[in-house]
């Protein structure tokens, strides 16, 4: 995968070939970005979450966070969203697992995860030395089981809310709550029910109108939105005449899918009042500015942290420079500034 102009590629992506990506920065982590001077203010709020800065990771791509703790400062983040978590462990699906496609990559890992007792134990505090919000990501099989998981989360300290996964595309029935606007209204107004704690859905591309299941996931209580997940995908291998992943299909995601993000952002952007978190191929600060501009008040990098483990820092980073450069004091003057 190599983005033209960017500052990062993977190398080796035919077969035969290893896999190369930047090795962890000389001296220990990155260091936080300059702020850009008193005159530009990066502070956004998101469900009631004050971050510091816009950008967030996406959950699956990070994750829990110290995995990435060797390459960079956690507190240089927005947010943290950590991969999924569910009630037991989960092996997640069988290998093959990912297939890198010409403009991204398609993944089918089932939500591995650790299960929501080891996270609390083993992960969490880890995390809590951090002054970086952290959103848990939760998913389950019923709506007793989300409720059950936001209950869990609710009595501990040091998580600042809860990300409803109803929109993975690589799980048994991961998309039947959010494709569907009466079951993500039901879905979201009993987690409601179940937690104090802010509640951001991630909402699914793969639906015919996301500004339906915007809108019900807004009446229900949603307090923001995450869009877009992945596109559900599929690769074939022409020497064996099989399918790349084992589940068959697997969600695409990295920069062939920003497009169609960003106008899934702008459109739900113009339905709802709901703070909006813009993810989908984000793999450069210009790239974030477009979901800016879009409508979304804070963006998640996915993708782009499996080639380059620093690369929030650097759109962190770019998006000062462009508020600098355009004579702009607060980000906030940039967020919906789409111009007819």
């Amino acid at each position: 995968m190599v983005r033209k102009g960017s500052r990062f590629r993977v190398h080796g992506s035919r077969k035969g070939q290893g896999r190369r990506v930047d090795a962890r920065p000389s001296g220990g982590p990155v260091n936080c970005p300059a702020s850009g001077g008193s005159t530009v203010n990066l502070s956004v709020e998101v469900a009631g979450i004050s971050m510091k800065n816009p950008v967030m990771t996406a959950s699956g791509t990070f994750g829990y966070g110290e995995e990435f703790g060797p390459y960079l400062d956690l507190n240089c983040l927005g947010a943290i969203v950590v991969k999924t978590i569910t009630l037991e462990p989960r092996p997640g699906n069988p290998p093959p697992r990912i297939a890198e496609t010409p403009a991204g990559m398609l993944n089918a890992i089932g939500l591995q995860n650790v299960g929501v007792r080891a996270f609390l134990k083993e992960k969490l505090p880890y995390l809590r030395q951090f002054n970086t919000p952290i959103i848990v990501n939760i998913a389950g099989v019923s709506i007793k089981e989300y409720q059950e998981l936001a209950r869990r989360l609710s009595e501990e300290d040091g998580i600042a809310g809860i990300e409803l996964n109803i929109s993975c595309p690589n799980v048994e029935n991961g998309m039947v709550f959010g494709s569907d606007p009466k079951l993500t209204h039901r879905l979201v107004s009993r987690v409601r029910k179940a937690t104090p704690l802010p509640l951001i859905p991630k909402l699914s591309p793969n639906v015919t109108d996301i500004t339906a299941i915007a809108r019900a996931a807004e009446e229900a209580g949603a307090d923001a939105l995450s869009l877009i997940n992945t596109l559900v995908g599929m690769a074939v291998d022409i020497e064996t005449r099989r399918p790349k992943l084992a589940n068959i299909t697997g969600g695409l995601s990295g920069p062939a899918i920003r497009p169609i993000a960003v106008r899934m952002v702008y459109e739900v952007a113009q339905a709802v009042e709901t703070p909006i978190i813009g993810m989908g191929g984000i793999m450069t600060a210009e790239d974030a500015l477009e979901f800016l501009i879009a409508g979304a008040t804070a963006v998640a990098v996915g993708t782009a942290n499996f080639i380059d483990p620093v690369s929030t820092v650097k759109v962190i980073e770019g998006i000062t420079r462009y508020l600098a450069m355009n004579g702009l004091k607060d980000i906030k003057q940039l967020i919906g500034s789409l111009k007819p």
